[in-house]
Parts: structure tokens; sequence; C-alpha cells
């Protein structure tokens, strides 16, 4: 592993400048000139990196999807330094996207295997686990979040309102693990173990849900405690109990939530 901890991104020439003609200009900079560039042009810069692969730094992305499962804290340090240096916490580079979308369609190929499915169906199967599972759904909860967040947990001595764009960040990382369990892990004992009507197969198959489930919240809940304007983010934690709960409950009556997944994958594509 060539870091050994949190690499740190380099400041651009640009920015470097821009500093330094802030400090250098006789008049005041703005009050909230760290925060002045607009949500639309955030975006705007964002999106058109999608095209310029060159520009992406695929070797932090994958370093940032092997610390996710490892060391999740140490990926959200260098959320705190972008905010410091470019005045978001949000990511400006999409390659950690464009490795997830690579990641879901992989394991997807895999999954329409398991599932015996046909071309046209593994198509149509992966552009559901893409558009629909990873950014639909991840954007649905973002936004939920995002709106739980700056109304309930922000300081009230606090003017600052976390950015839509890192919300959905954290949905991105809190994703990248349970897709791993779920979608390729799961894969390999499934039919050997995982499909069969005996209780140890539900408490494999439920415990591999239990371990994705659990990361998505604890990861969820690290990207919203770093943010030093949120209070009482621990709250996010209090799901954790009730996953527990959900996961006695669906051993004693006998639920199989991967063989359940697995039909749902089914015959959406049917």
């Amino acid at each position: 592993m060539k870091y050994a901890t949190s690499p740190t991104p380099s400041r651009s020439n640009s920015s470097l400048l821009g500093m330094s003609s802030r400090t250098t200009s006789p008049l005041p900079a703005p009050a909230n000139y760290r925060d002045c560039m607009s949500a639309t042009t955030k975006s705007y810069k964002y999106l058109r990196r999608f095209v310029k692969f060159d520009q992406m730094d695929f070797e932090y992305a994958m370093w940032q999807m092997v610390y996710l499962f490892i060391a999740p804290k140490k990926v959200y340090r260098n959320f705190n330094y972008r905010k410091q240096t470019k005045s978001q916490f949000a990511r400006d580079d999409p390659a950690f996207l464009v490795l997830l979308v690579g990641c879901l369609c992989v394991t997807s190929i895999g999954f329409a295997w398991v599932l015996s499915l046909g071309f046209a169906q593994t198509i149509l199967f992966t552009l559901y686990v893409v558009f629909v599972d990873c950014i639909f759904c991840g954007m649905i909860v973002a936004t939920l979040l995002w709106m739980i967040a700056n109304r309930y947990f922000r300081d009230r001595n606090s003017d600052f309102d976390m950015e839509w764009g890192y919300a959905f960040d954290v949905h991105l990382n809190a994703f990248f693990p349970p897709l791993i369990l779920l979608h390729f892990i799961q894969l390999f004992f499934y039919h050997p173990l995982i499909s069969r009507d005996l209780f140890v197969s539900t408490f494999i198959g439920n415990t591999i849900w239990l371990l994705a489930l659990g990361y998505y919240i604890y990861i969820t809940f690290l990207g919203y405690n770093v943010v030093p304007s949120l209070k009482n983010t621990r709250t996010i934690l209090v799901t954790l109990p009730l996953l527990c709960l959900f996961y006695v409950m669906t051993l004693i009556i006998g639920w199989n939530l991967s063989v359940s997944l697995m039909y749902y994958y089914h015959y959406r594509v049917l």
C-alpha cells in the first residue's frame, strides 16, 4: 500500500494565486467569500470532469475505497482538509463515483450469472442497479439526511448549511462496503450454502446483511459527525440497536433476506 496514512491532495496553482490575491488586496474580503461559489457552479465543474479522465485521481479514490473498509475515519479527515483548502466538503473529483459505477457493473455481471439471466436481462439489471439502486435511491436518502441535518443537527449558533453534494458523497462512501459484501462476497456462498432451506443458511445470509447495513449506518454517522457545525449526530447510531433487533427477529421467523433479495432482483428484470 502506497499510502500508510491519509494522502494529502495538492493545491492547484490557481487556488494559491487566488489566496494570494485575497491577502494582498487593499479591500477587505467579503464575510462569505469562502462559500461564494454557487451550488450550480460547483455542480457544473464536477460534471464537466466526467469526460476528463486524465484529470481524475483514481489512485486516491482507490485508497478511499480500501480505507472505507479498514479505517473509515481516515477517509473523512481528507474531507475536512478539502473544506479548509477548497471551501467545500463535497468531492470536486468524480473519480470515486466512476470507480463505484465500474464496481457495480462488474458485480452485476456476477449477480446475473447467479440468477441465470440472459444478455438483455443482464443489461437491464445493471442499469437498475446503477441508476435506481445506487444513484436515484441515494439521492433520496441524501436529500432526507441533508434536510434533517440542516434542520435538527445544525448548531443554532452557526450559519453554515451543509452542502447537498456532501450528503450524497456520504451516501456513496457508505454504499461501497455493502456493495462488496452483498454483490460480491455473498455470491460465492449463495448456491452452495445460503440458498438452502437450513437455519445455518439463514444465519449466514442475514449476518452478511447485518454487516452490510451496519457498515452503511456507521460510515453515514462518521460523515455527519465530522462536520463541526452539526451536533447530536450520534442520534444516527440509534438505528444500530434497531437493526440488531430486526436481525434477531428474522432469525426467529426464518426469513432469509438474501434469498428474498435474489427473488426481487430476478423478477424485477423479467
